[in-house]
């Protein structure tokens, strides 16, 4: 075992990587620029001036502290994932000091866990590129986690012994460039990990009972119904309302949304519980199980939610509260992410212009998807019935109806379909869709160019 131990951890020693203030300072720069770049030539001390104000300052400050919470900060939940569940055990393996055959860095990247480049020592870099590190030992997954390097996932270590563990936003909300190898690469935040099988890993929990006495079934249905959700979904409601399936027989999972382009957005998730930042707290209480303070009296409907009206989810209060302290910077940071441009060349712009003018046009989408936050301004919720869909979904939030998405770096986000589950494969089965619950009456051709447009947003 300690052979195994030293293996993976061999890269490890005398390379302690943290976030420091000079990667702070490096992220106001590029900030700084940016800001440049729009005042223009004609006002060139405009970011002199920014800079010397202190709300602007003031905001930066916030914007690293969210930063810093968004991509690290557990919230506590190590005495969920690690103490109760004992996740961290079934990743080290027994070989490690855990239990089973533990998890690879070739396994974990199979179910969607990135791994951040900029987390690992400059040889450790090298040796990857040349395939010399064993990705099918787990003591080198356990390494990886000493090092910070696995988006969303913290550990918790006594000398070089994985103890507990713990999760981040970034678990969900971000992805990697894939710069160095598959699954390797520089952070993208707010991007959906529409790889990360969320279920498959929670199922590999050697203790699920916490799951079990919540929803009141057997450690075997508690695996099925994780195991059911698949890459990119995740069912936040399902500790509320017990739903672990659809009317059709489906799992009642919907996909991980991206978290970028949501300054000025009302409404916040597919069926718009509330704002970025209750969701955030709905999310870091109720869903990674951090310790915090929670208040939301639409719980307490025992009808319509009722495990989260039995357990008293609508009022949620713990010392110390590690969350609430929190919540302003990481809103702040969340609405400060733009949505990624499209990559030069990925579409045609004399086509996507055709799509535009359709768009605003004959086919009404600007009606909902008002330009420029390609949503509505004010309250974006619609009924089941007007978008030409089933209501089951939205009949799991409190208000029962379905947000207008907004749409900028759509592109980004097409893997698992479209919709809240992924029900129309691509965007021209949805552009399909609309044509005929609006009787739009488009051609082939308008219709290319409406989804041509969508690629370019």
């Amino acid at each position: 075992m300690e052979r195994s131990r030293r293996r993976g951890l061999s890269f490890v020693a005398g390379f302690g990587l943290s976030f420091t203030v000079l990667a702070g300072l490096a992220s106001v720069a590029v900030v700084a620029g940016s800001l440049h770049a729009r005042a223009g030539a004609r006002d060139d001390d405009a970011v002199a001036r920014l800079g010397r104000d202190p709300v602007a300052q003031a905001a930066a400050r916030a914007f690293l502290e969210g930063q810093e919470t968004f991509r690290f900060d557990t919230f506590g939940s190590e005495a969920f994932w690690g103490d109760q569940l004992r996740l961290h055990e079934a990743i080290a393996g027994a070989a490690n000091g855990g239990v089973g055959d533990g998890v690879s860095p070739r396994t974990a990247l199979s179910v969607g866990l990135k791994v951040d480049v900029d987390r690992l020592p400059a040889n450790l870099r090298q040796r990857l590129r040349r395939g010399e590190v064993d990705l099918d030992d787990p003591a080198t997954t356990v390494a990886l986690l000493k090092l910070g390097a696995v988006l969303g996932v913290k550990g918790v270590f006594e000398g070089d012994a994985l103890t507990s563990m713990g999760i981040s936003c970034a678990l969900c909300h971000s992805t990697v460039d894939d710069s160095l190898a598959p699954g390797v690469g520089r952070r993208l935040d707010g991007w959906a990990n529409r790889d990360l099988d969320v279920g498959l890993i929670v199922s590999l929990s050697p203790d699920l009972s916490p799951f079990m006495r919540l929803l009141g079934a057997s450690d075997e249905t508690v695996r099925t119904v994780l195991r059911s959700w698949g890459p990119g979904k995740f069912d936040a409601e399902l500790v509320l309302d017990g739903k672990a399936f659809r009317p059709d027989g489906k799992p009642a999972a919907t996909l991980l949304p991206p978290a970028y382009g949501l300054a000025g957005v009302n409404l916040h998730t597919w069926t718009g519980w509330g704002s970025v930042t209750h969701w955030n707290a709905l999310v870091a209480n109720l869903e990674m199980h951090g310790q915090g303070t929670f208040f939301d009296p639409r719980l307490n409907d025992a009808a319509k939610f009722p495990i989260a009206a039995r357990e008293g989810f609508g009022d949620v209060r713990n010392t110390p509260d590690l969350i609430t302290s929190k919540l302003a910077a990481l809103h702040l940071y969340q609405l400060a992410l733009p949505a990624p441009s499209p990559p030069e060349g990925s579409f045609d712009p004399a086509i996507a212009a055709r799509g535009k003018a359709l768009f605003e046009g004959k086919a009404k989408c600007a009606t909902c998807h008002v330009p420029p936050l390609y949503t509505e301004p004010g309250w974006n919720m619609h009924t089941a019935e007007e978008i030409g869909i089933d209501s089951f979904q939205a009949d799991r939030s409190p208000d029962g109806r379905y947000r207008t998405s907004p749409l900028k770096g759509l592109w980004a986000h097409q893997k698992g379909g479209f919709y809240h589950d992924g029900r129309f494969a691509t965007l021209a089965d949805v552009v399909d869709h609309y044509d005929a619950h609006f009787q739009l009456a488009l051609t082939e051709g308008e219709k290319q160019a409406l989804a041509e447009f969508l690629e370019s947003l």
